[in-house]
């Protein structure tokens, strides 16, 4: 029997039967509005960037992670009759709600999960160097097919709704963003609610997947060093002293899992401390003047680590940022957060939110906030050695099941008509 491939609607991307083109009204801006999709939201068909893009003849959509080398950006950045400014929220970030800039500007919105928007945002200092504008909104977001982490998360063209009705004085108008968005959200509820239910039937159960864990928690533990690095970092408003203080490592602290050992070395920052830095890694900064040097710390950590150790954290930074230094890690690196990914099969949010959400978080191993992490970072480690010794023991069950009893998945996604 063959299938007849399903009708797209060429402009939104949809199936015919939930194309939402006829909600589509452009609106003419004064923003210049320039979308930066991370490649993996590109595909997700229910996302609302490119919808964003075709309400909005004002705007540019473009799809990467690096930044640096994009000529399309830089032209988009470089209008003088609209400086650029960054829709991300921030410790430095003003609400562009209650103090909207002077005039026209070109706004910048990065489009993906809170990972994937975070870790374009870091990778690229051209972005991070933007003064940067974030708002709380008045309710809940209506993306009722796509959990949200908190209440106060929207999506892109809700957020794009919100942000150009306080830059341009005029709610009302851009609340028309949201009317292909109601449509397609109330397509997808449909279609979950009526469409799946008149056919009949139980979804089709998962077909049993391996979770490829690495072999190193199951059959080498003893070789897992879980590291966690805090940096003295300047604020993205000082953009001056960004570029001449690089990020500045000034807490490394390790645990070997097999043994229970735990290193910890507090090092002494070059120049003065950030603002907030104390309050923020936990440590005051009498403990950070009077830490020690980089080459004592390089010595201590040389008597500590072995040259086979699996270096594993929370993402690359930490390794990274010691690399560059203090010198050379063991070349086998195991990055937690995205196996974390892999396993649970969504978003899992920061390190002590995914301990948290598993139930497995426990005491500080050090002091300050580092303790802190590095206990959420081996507490998820070892619950990663426990679903890959059930894999090994039971390979007909899929991740999903072995997660159960350790929580729900952060991420929940509706299937697609």
């Amino acid at each position: 029997m063959t299938i007849e491939p399903r009708a797209v609607c060429q402009q939104c991307r949809r199936p015919l039967r939930v194309c939402y083109c006829s909600q589509i009204k452009p609106l003419e801006t004064k923003t210049r509005v320039v979308l930066l999709q991370h490649p993996r939201e590109r595909d997700v068909p229910i996302g609302t960037a490119h919808m964003a893009s075709l309400c909005l003849p004002n705007s540019e959509l473009h799809v990467g992670v690096d930044w640096s080398d994009s000529p399309a950006l830089l032209r988009a950045l470089s209008d003088p009759y609209r400086p650029a400014a960054l829709l991300y929220p921030g410790d430095d970030a003003t609400d562009v709600l209650q103090e909207p800039p002077k005039g026209p500007i070109t706004l910048v919105v990065v489009d993906g999960t809170w990972w994937q928007t975070r870790k374009v945002v870091r990778l690229n200092p051209i972005l991070a160097a933007l003064p940067r504008y974030a708002f709380t909104p008045a309710s809940p977001s209506e993306y009722r097919i796509r959990k949200e982490p908190t209440d106060e998360c929207v999506s892109t063209i809700e957020a794009l709704a919100h942000v150009l009705g306080a830059l341009e004085s005029d709610p009302d108008r851009f609340r028309a963003l949201l009317d292909p968005f109601r449509a397609m959200v109330d397509a997808q509820v449909d279609f979950a609610t009526n469409v799946r239910n008149r056919r009949g039937g139980k979804r089709r159960a998962p077909k049993p997947v391996k979770l490829r864990l690495p072999d190193v928690l199951v059959n080498e533990p003893d070789k897992l060093v879980c590291v966690v690095a805090e940096a003295k970092a300047w604020p993205y408003r000082f953009v001056d002293r960004r570029k001449a203080e690089p990020d500045e490592l000034v807490h490394w602290v390790a645990h070997r899992p097999s043994t229970g050992e735990t290193f910890e070395s507090v090092v002494r920052p070059q120049g003065v401390l950030t603002p907030n830095l104390e309050r923020q890694i936990g440590l005051s900064a009498d403990r950070l003047n009077g830490g020690e040097a980089i080459g004592q710390l390089r010595e201590r950590w040389g008597a500590f680590v072995r040259d086979d150790d699996v270096i594993a954290s929370w993402g690359f930074y930490a390794p990274t940022l010691f690399a560059a230094q203090v010198g050379p890690l063991p070349t086998a690196r195991l990055d937690i957060r995205q196996l974390a990914i892999d396993w649970r099969g969504g978003r899992v949010g920061t390190v002590e939110e995914l301990a948290a959400h598993l139930g497995v978080s426990g005491p500080p191993l050090t002091q300050g906030r580092g303790g802190a992490r590095l206990a959420a970072l081996v507490a998820i480690a070892r619950a990663l050695e426990s679903a890959a010794r059930a894999e090994r023991d039971c390979p007909t069950s899929t991740p999903r099941s072995i997660g159960e009893g350790l929580g729900t998945p952060l991420d929940g996604r509706s299937s697609d008509p």
